[in-house]
């Protein structure tokens, strides 16, 4: 036996050959990274967790322990950019899908204005602070836009966490944040455009520059939003077909990364564009709801190995070299876009409330602030002590913002208070566009208080009843033809897998009043009621099932009721037999009520309990 060793970027790959089975290990610089980064970022992001804070900022502790100023395990940067791109490709993707230009249109009042002078206010005051401190202005805009966005995952979180999410306040922070998202990837087309400028390019070439862009971005939105509006649903309706999981989210997944690829490639723009611009055309689809659903894990997965890459950029020697810098940009977020958030809100006319969340809620910078930072730095914009000024910012805002969230209500009892502010600060009594989202919100909630799974034959009597009783109920069903009909007849429905959180949340379950679970297969009921009861512990659920034997398990789970068909079988051949020897229809009733009696057809869960 033979060994041959060879040097690789990373001291702990090798080269191993057997001259008995001829086996060889190759680079695995790639499989530790992924291995140890997540490893990593499961301890410190339960930990986080625990203690009630974001898991991003134990992602983040996790890249820096596997970064190159640490001791220990250090991880290929190579490596870790690709992973990042990937997570960026699906963080955007994530962001289109969700994207509904009607939700931005409904609160654009307060988010459009907004943002654009929380933007600019945090911008300019970031730019002048990095000027006085000796830095190029081209360095301090730049740093200034990254540190002007803030985190979806982080807000969202937040505004949950709070109960604050579905008020007309949490509506105009999403709808703020929705402005934020679109300025991101418009300055991330910019920032190559703008380095060819500064590299000395004459007016007329910067020029031409600009507009050989602009024409490429429409022929990449027209492509995107046009053409692939009609090709791209084709493609996945017809894999929804199939049935097959994997080949749908495989579909998913080509999607995102193709037309990403193809922007860069063919348009020589950026790949978080296309991966947008894809996101906004699956989501407008009939199987939208599954596709967010099956990109979620990856998207989640690539995510973590984003912020675990940023992490790895953390230098706190820099950091703290330059800790004038430091200082700056957390007076910025801390102070500069709060107060720049609470005066325009105020201007424009809402009350304390409003405001007051917009700029507590806004007080942090996260995935997206990454994302220009990086690719500033690709660049040459930023060097590696302002992206790590920019990381431990990140670390510092993620962590505090709940707890400053907190503040909302003793700051807002503590302003009305004050003798003669009080009326200056009620503002409106409520926004007639929020208002108005909040009560169609309300209705559309009220409306949907059944959820019917399945829509065979049971599916479609039960569906039926319930609109004859005035009951407009969301059915949930694995065929996309199926689905797409419903839609045609003014039936809500959702394409997907019902055991999903995601298709359950997008079916309002937890606002929901009963859940009817028609699904003959025994083992798919399981996870569906068990999903939706952690979602909803009050919803009633009827379910279906095919042997007394399973009542147990049903009991457990928590079910409202259960019809039995091997009972209902009995009570119908019960029935038959009873007439076949004259027995009368009054003595018919009884004996079938007894039978399914003796055989529980129904047992309500206050009986389980």
């Amino acid at each position: 036996m033979r060994k041959r060793w060879r040097t690789w970027s990373s001291n702990h790959d090798e080269v191993y050959e057997s001259t008995s089975g001829g086996i060889t290990v190759h680079d695995v610089s790639l499989i530790l990274l992924i291995t140890i980064g997540l490893a990593f970022a499961l301890l410190f992001g339960a930990i986080t967790n625990r203690l009630g804070l974001s898991p991003i900022v134990g992602y983040l502790l996790a890249g820096v322990m596997v970064g190159p100023y640490t001791p220990g395990f250090v991880g290929d940067p190579h490596i870790a950019s690709q992973l990042a791109e990937m997570g960026v490709i699906l963080l955007m993707f994530g962001v289109g899908l969700h994207f509904h230009v009607e939700d931005l249109v409904r609160v654009k009042a307060i988010a459009v204005p907004g943002a654009i002078v929380q933007i600019t206010a945090a911008t300019v005051m970031t730019a002048g602070i990095a000027v006085l401190l000796g830095r190029p202005l081209t360095t301090g805009l730049i740093l200034g836009v990254a540190v002007s966005v803030a985190s979806t995952v982080v807000l969202i979180r937040v505004l949950m966490d709070n109960g604050v999410m579905h008020t007309p306040q949490g509506h105009a922070s999403v709808g703020w944040l929705l402005v934020e998202d679109l300025f991101t990837v418009v300055v991330l087309v910019v920032l190559p455009i703008l380095k060819d400028a500064i590299a000395g390019g004459s007016l007329a070439m910067v020029g031409t520059s600009l507009l050989m862009t602009a024409v490429k971005m429409i022929a990449l939105v027209f492509l995107v939003l046009v053409v692939g509006k009609r090709v791209l649903p084709l493609l996945m309706n017809s894999m929804a077909r199939t049935r097959s999981r994997e080949l749908f989210t495989l579909s998913v997944l080509v999607v995102a990364l193709g037309v990403a690829a193809g922007s860069a490639l063919v348009f020589g723009v950026s790949m978080a564009l296309g991966a947008f611009l894809a996101g906004m055309v699956v989501g407008r689809s009939d199987v939208s709801h599954q596709a967010a659903s099956d990109a979620l894990p990856m998207r989640d997965a690539f995510a973590v190995l984003f912020f675990v890459s940023v992490g790895m950029l953390f230098n706190p020697a820099a950091t703290l070299a330059n800790w004038d810098l430091t200082l700056g940009v957390f007076a910025v977020i801390f102070i500069g876009k709060p107060l720049a958030a609470l005066g325009i809100v105020l201007l424009l006319g809402y009350p304390i409330r409003t405001a007051l969340t917009a700029a507590m809620a806004l007080a942090q910078i996260g995935e997206f602030s990454f994302i220009l930072g990086e690719e500033a730095r690709s660049l040459g914009f930023l060097s590696e002590a302002e992206t790590s000024v920019l990381v431990s910012c990140a670390i510092v805002s993620i962590t505090v913002n709940p707890l400053i969230f907190r503040l909302i209500g003793p700051v807002e009892r503590w302003l009305l208070a004050k003798p003669g502010l009080g009326p200056r600060l009620t503002g409106r009594s409520a926004d007639d566009t929020l208002t108005k989202l909040g009560e169609s919100d309300a209705v559309a909630t009220s409306t949907a208080s059944a959820v019917v799974v399945g829509y065979g034959p049971v599916g479609q009597t039960l569906t039926r009843i319930l609109r004859d009783f005035a009951i407009n109920p969301i059915v949930i069903d694995l065929n996309v033809d199926t689905v797409k009909r419903l839609r045609a007849e003014g039936i809500r429905a959702i394409y997907g897998d019902s055991s999903s959180k995601e298709i359950l949340s997008a079916a309002k379950i937890e606002a929901a009043e009963f859940l009817l679970v028609t699904l003959p297969d025994r083992s798919a009921r399981t996870p569906i009621i068990a999903t939706a009861l952690s979602l909803n512990p009050d919803l009633k659920v009827l379910v279906r099932a095919h042997y007394i034997s399973e009542r147990e398990t049903l009991e457990q789970l928590g079910v409202a009721a259960v019809a039995y068909e091997e009972a209902e079988v009995a009570v119908a051949l019960a029935e038959m037999l009873l007439q076949q020897i004259g027995v009368s229809e009054e003595d018919l009733q009884t004996r079938a009520a007894v039978i399914r009696n003796e055989l529980a057809l129904i047992r309500p869960r206050a009986e389980v309990h």
